[in-house]
């Protein structure tokens, strides 16, 4: 089903360039949700809702001119495009002719998760429960989550861009607390994609996995503190290389020079060895969509190659600017905002390494496992992450788990210091906030091992 019939598509785009503009866009929207979760045994009530809107923008030189509507009718259409356009002081302009939208190639969707009652989700809710409360008498308390949603979007530009994506993701995730005197530790894990429900036919074990990082913390150590080596864990570990790396490779960041990478493009910033992407094509992955929100098909675009940093992140207007192609990065959280360049999933290349050869060839230092709070300053690069689950390395070995570690650095320098890849990618699902908006975004890497980073600690 149509939202927007490419005939009152084009009226809107004609009213909207009235009074002049470059660019004229429509972005139209149809969302609903669904969330439900289970807190000290109990379900509690389902969450559900639905909206449905639509943006209009008018690009004229550094300048946008930005509306939304709530609905999708034509009157209310027309109105939002001549608000828009009362601001805007050229000289009108036609729009190109629209086709229909073109469907974006889409992800497998297995079961969809609006067929699947609302019994079933609540069970997968109790069974993470009780497998949580399986792993050790001294779990607390279990809460668990399940949230899906459906999100239908078309594109209408005045160039004559006409796109369409239906985009469903599905999220368990489970937050576990463990006691014992005096010590309370919390652990999580999470599951999602850009899926159907059957992504989560194992989703209880996400109840068991977040029960044992707990239990695990409950026997923590103080973290050592000073300059040593750090192996990044696969994942969640990824957020390293999300917040200090590529929040500086969005191309609105580099054109305010607000980027320590701005200006490197065609430099040497890693080992040869060390390749990055940001892909938001891949197959079912979490920040995955078949288009971006103007419209541009996604892709794996290579943001550091043989250690060579080879693109920034883009969208449509950052792009002409630069006098090149978007990379299919314009996102945007939903139709009462405006597009910007976003990171879908990113994260390094498989390496050659072993998980236990990066440990091994370490006398003593740290493994993050993955990661909690940070600060990332991109302009600088310098950046301080709280781990939330960490071990400390000793004569090539994991031993004891760790409390109280942040890593505090320098993302040019960490991206130097990277002298080992693994070859066990994974990916995980995470929420970026940026420019007050929030977005899906995959955070992942494989093991990576950093030759030194400042451990800051409790010791």
């Amino acid at each position: 089903m149509t939202l927007v019939e490419p005939a009152l598509a084009e009226r809107v785009l004609a009213r909207a360039l009235a009074r002049g503009g470059d660019l004229a866009e429509v972005y139209a929207e149809d969302r609903s949700t669904f969330s439900l979760s289970l807190d000290d045994g109990r379900v509690e009530r389902p969450q559900a809702g639905t909206e449905r809107g639509a943006g209009v923008r008018v690009v004229l030189g550094e300048a946008t001119y930005f509306g939304h509507v709530d609905g999708l009718e034509e009157d209310d259409l027309l109105g939002v495009a001549d608000s828009v356009a009362g601001a805007v002081r050229a000289e009108a302009r036609q729009p190109t002719a629209l086709s229909a939208p073109q469907a974006a190639a889409e992800h497998r969707i297995g079961v969809r998760p609006e067929e699947v009652d609302a019994a079933r989700k609540a069970g997968l809710l109790r069974e993470a429960a009780e497998r949580a409360y399986g792993e050790g008498a001294h779990v607390s308390q279990a809460r668990i989550a399940y949230a899906e949603g459906r999100r239908r979007v078309e594109v209408f530009n005045s160039e004559g861009t006409a796109a369409a994506d239906d985009r469903t993701r599905v999220r368990f995730s489970a937050q576990v607390v463990a006691r014992r005197d005096d010590r309370v530790e919390t652990g999580t894990d999470t599951l999602g994609g850009h899926a159907g429900f059957d992504l989560l036919e194992d989703g209880g074990q996400t109840g068991a996995e977040a029960a044992r990082r707990a239990l695990t913390l409950l026997d923590a150590v103080d973290a050592p503190t000073g300059r040593m080596p750090v192996v990044v864990g696969n994942g969640f570990g990824g957020v390293l290389l999300h917040e200090a790396v590529g929040h500086g490779l969005e191309a609105d960041a580099v054109h305010k020079r607000a980027s320590v990478y701005a200006g490197k493009l065609g430099e040497s910033l890693a080992g040869e060895f060390v390749t990055a992407y940001d892909d938001g094509a891949r197959a079912n992955e979490w920040g995955s969509d078949g288009i971006d929100d103007e419209g541009t098909p996604t892709q794996r675009t290579t943001v550091i190659e043989d250690g060579e940093l080879t693109s920034y992140l883009y969208d449509l207007l950052r792009a002409r600017k630069d006098g090149v192609s978007s990379t299919g990065n314009g996102r945007r959280q939903s139709f009462r905002h405006l597009p910007i360049p976003r990171m879908t999933n990113t994260y390094f290349a498989p390496g050659g390494a072993g998980v236990d050869e990066l440990i091994g060839g370490v006398e003593r230092g740290l493994y993050a496992v993955s990661f909690g709070g940070g600060q990332v300053e991109p302009a600088t690069g310098d950046f301080v992450f709280g781990v939330s689950e960490g071990y400390l390395i000793e004569g090539g070995r994991v031993t004891a788990p760790v409390r109280g570690a942040t890593l505090v650095g320098n993302g040019l320098e960490a991206l130097a210091a990277v002298d080992g890849i693994a070859d066990d990618l994974r990916i995980a699902t995470g929420f970026c906030g940026k420019g007050g908006q929030s977005v899906a975004a995959g955070v992942g890497q494989p093991h990576v091992r950093i030759r030194e980073l400042t451990v800051g600690g409790t010791a």
